[in-house]
């Protein structure tokens, strides 16, 4: 890819930008980020900005340890433990006031003028809770005032019991010294706005910004009722900033020919001045160009331009900015040339794990995070993505080749290692003290050299409890042994660590799935995620895209790029009549009110379908406890156990599913809603939350404001491909009197055989 930057080279812009850091050190009062009137402490150091307004001080958000990562709530326990959660604050903001919100309990036992909760920021104390008698044991909630100064980019709050029961000798790891803190405590967090410079280099901030914990809602703008190439533009640009922000999720609104009033947002262009772009507006595009400018209705806000003669070169440049963003840089860059597109081959996207080769573990988290130390050490947690259409019936699993090492201790009986997937156990590895390393005197002589010993284990991961998210969880137990009164001392040497070089193999394992699975769908974007670009998909968009489509189209896809972690440069759109032309496709079609024609076209392949205000759900709740084993057709089977729902009113949101009319083996996935603005209720159960009590899965889901319905749940055509063996296999599962007729067949054969066999050596004897 070739540019052409606007504003000087990439080198004077980053030593501009730290000149104007500097100058902003040495003269606080100077600058954009005008703090309110009472400020504690500092506020953080800020990238270069330009003189604007002072901002408001109501400026300000919340973040729940869950959002910071903490599923589950922190428990201290012992006369020292330390547990801790990190936060970031955005590159455009400068804090100016914190609060932290501590929800918590501690022991009724621990001795108050000894105990305390240490509240620190980046290992500064921040504050020191006293727990006092009358209070433990309740359900507390304090506020602690963190000292703005103390905040960072990254930041990390550790919280720390100190805690003893009685004046005398005691163990240090006495069941009664604990405290549990809730994971709904909050950080308050104040900040004043600040101007960045319009500078591609920032990319992709400040559309999205990895400091930042809150779902990321970037909004797109059109100048006119997009066509199908633009679409595929903004695909490609929702699909990239859904990776980015897969950790937290990603929503995309939409609008035509209106810039939102405050914040970032995405604007895709060909006629610039459709929309009040300052002197955007008055220069029309000479080629594909990218362009950062501040947001006319916001003196803080950027509007990244993406623009071009046509839609073809406003696909350019939006891909310029999928693929390479890195190499941009000044406040426009025109794209002079793009090279080709890598070709994407099957279950090769980045998020995945290979499934044609072992995988390293340190493939897949940062080597530090498989180090541990204490005799509790944290678990270790390697998130695992598993292509979701691994065959798992009479399979064994994923070979798992584990490689750890351990500290032996001097007397120990219960030390282990355990291994989780999913929160099931796997399996527990015992870890020999020194004296039960007996028949093994080369580890002896390995401790001489060494503190920790080398292990090697060989398990099988089943597939049957893995989901597309799974996670590898592997904790050490190490057993503490009290050496009496007066003599328990902690020394916090005990070390485990996961080797890097421990390997994960999928290569072994069959792709091959039943459908349609809206689950899958829900989850990983399956089937059309299994091309990590998505070169063979089609979009079927209504014959009217208003904004509650397009959001919707580009909500999907960000969850697509969650996905993957690649972004869209393969999909192709297209309306209705030209369907037939993407007939080797799996196909997502969008429907609105009645704008879709093929939904009365494919009336008798859909589990749902709406004739004007009448609307019509097949149900087969019993498909799923009563088969007619003896039928041989077993989808015939499954279809007399259907019902119809049928009702007239207002229509209810659905995500449907089945194999394509125009191709068997192809899918189609089906996001319709009578009302263009209930659309945002599929898009909102596809993300999910704590909100939301049931999952999409099935065939067919109804969705109704939070709640989710699986009505139909029967699969009856598979995708991918399996051996013969197993084929075979899958097929006698399904049909019971095909299994009984090859057995009578093999037994008939065998019969054959032992006959022919004695009638030969009969004949022999007699002659």
């Amino acid at each position: 890819m070739t540019t052409t930057s606007s504003v000087g080279s990439a080198g004077r812009c980053t030593r501009y930008a730290l000149a104007l850091l500097a100058c902003g050190s040495l003269f606080p009062a100077i600058g954009s980020a005008l703090p309110p009137a009472e400020v504690q402490g500092n506020t953080t150091t800020a990238p270069a900005v330009s003189p604007l307004p002072q901002a408001s001080p109501a400026n300000s958000y919340s973040l729940s340890f869950k959002q910071l990562g903490r599923r589950d709530p922190m428990y201290l326990r012992g006369v020292e433990s330390t547990d801790s959660a990190d936060f970031g604050i955005r590159t455009d903001q400068v804090v100016t006031g914190v609060q932290l919100v501590l929800r918590f309990s501690y022991s009724p036992s621990m001795l108050p003028e000894l105990s305390q909760l240490n509240v620190l920021v980046n290992d500064k104390v921040a504050a020191s809770l006293p727990l006092p008698k009358e209070e433990a044991g309740k359900d507390l909630e304090k506020v602690v005032e963190i000292p703005a100064r103390l905040v960072t980019d990254f930041n990390r709050i550790d919280l720390q019991l100190i805690g003893h029961y009685t004046m005398q000798c005691e163990d240090p790891l006495h069941s009664s010294l604990w405290a549990r803190v809730s994971n709904d405590s909050q950080l308050n967090i104040q900040y004043s706005p600040i101007a960045l410079k319009n500078d591609l280099a920032l990319l992709p901030a400040p559309f999205f910004d990895r400091h930042d914990a809150r779902p990321l809602k970037l909004p797109f703008v059109f100048d006119a009722a997009p066509g199908p190439a633009k679409l595929e533009a903004a695909a490609a640009l929702s699909s990239k900033f859904g990776a980015l922000a897969s950790y937290r999720t990603a929503t995309f609104p939409a609008s035509i020919g209106q810039l939102p009033s405050r914040g970032n947002a995405i604007v895709l262009v060909t006629r610039r001045d459709a929309l009040p772009l300052g002197e955007l507006s008055g220069n029309p595009a000479t080629g594909p160009s990218v362009t950062m400018m501040t947001n006319p209705n916001d003196p803080y806000g950027k509007l990244l331009v993406i623009s071009g003669r046509n839609d073809a070169e406003l696909k350019t440049a939006a891909l310029a900015v999928a693929l390479g963003s890195k190499a941009l840089s000044g406040a426009t860059a025109l794209i002079d040339r793009l090279d080709p597109v890598p070709v994407r081959i099957p279950y090769d996207a980045p998020n995945w794990l290979p499934a044609d080769r072992p995988v390293k573990l340190g493939e897949l988290v940062d080597a530090q995070q498989l180090h541990v130390s204490g005799y509790s050490p944290r678990e270790i947690i390697i998130p695992l993505r598993l292509p979701p259409d691994l065959y798992e019936w009479r399979n064994r699993g994923a070979p798992l080749q584990l490689k750890y090492r351990y500290t032996p201790q001097q007397f120990s009986t219960n030390s282990a290692l355990l291994v989780h997937l999913n929160d099931h156990l796997i399996r527990s590895m015992q870890l020999p003290s020194v004296p039960n390393l007996n028949g093994e005197p080369q580890w002896l002589e390995w401790l001489k050299k060494d503190d920790s010993l080398p292990r090697e284990a060989s398990m099988y991961l089943p597939l049957d409890i893995s989901t597309f998210k799974a996670q590898l969880q592997l904790r050490y137990m190490y057993d503490y042994i009290k050496q009496g009164e007066c003599r328990d001392v902690i020394v916090e040497d005990m070390r485990g660590q996961i080797e890097s070089d421990s390997t994960l193999d999928l290569s072994g394992l069959d792709h091959y799935t039943p459908m349609p699975d809206l689950a899958k769908f829900r989850d990983s974007g399956f089937p059309f995620t299994r091309l990590a670009d998505l070169s063979e998909t089609a979009v079927v968009m209504p014959d009217a895209n208003g904004p509650e489509v397009l959001s919707a189209y580009l909500t999907v896809f960000g969850r697509f790029g969650d996905s993957t972690g690649y972004p869209t440069t393969g999909v192709q759109v297209i309306q209705a009549r030209d369907v037939e032309t993407v007939s080797d496709k799996d196909l997502l079609v969008l429907a609105s009110a009645s704008d879709q024609p093929l939904l009365k076209l494919w009336t008798d392949s859909m589990p749902a379908r709406s004739e004007s205000s009448h609307h019509f759900f097949d149900l087969s709740d019993l498909a799923l406890r009563i088969h007619d084993w003896f039928s041989p057709d077993s989808e015939a089977a499954v279809r007399k156990t259907r019902s119809t729902l049928a009702w007239s009113g207002s229509g209810t949101p659905y995500l449907a599913g089945f194999e394509s009319p125009l191709k068997s083996g192809r899918s189609v996935v089906v996001i319709a809603s009578s009302e263009p603005s209930r659309l945002e209720e599929v898009t909102a159960a596809m993300i999910g939350g704590d909100d939301y009590k049931e999952l999409i899965q099935g065939r067919l889901a109804v969705i109704q404001d939070k709640q989710i319905t699986s009505l139909t749940a029967d699969q009856p055509y598979y995708v991918g491909q399996l051996g013969w063996f197993r084929h075979l296999q899958l097929l006698l599962s399904r049909h019971l009197g095909w299994l009984l007729f090859s057995v009578l067949l093999g037994f008939a054969l065998l019969c054959a055989l032992i006959f022919l066999g004695l009638r030969a050596q009969a004949k022999r004897r007699l002659s």
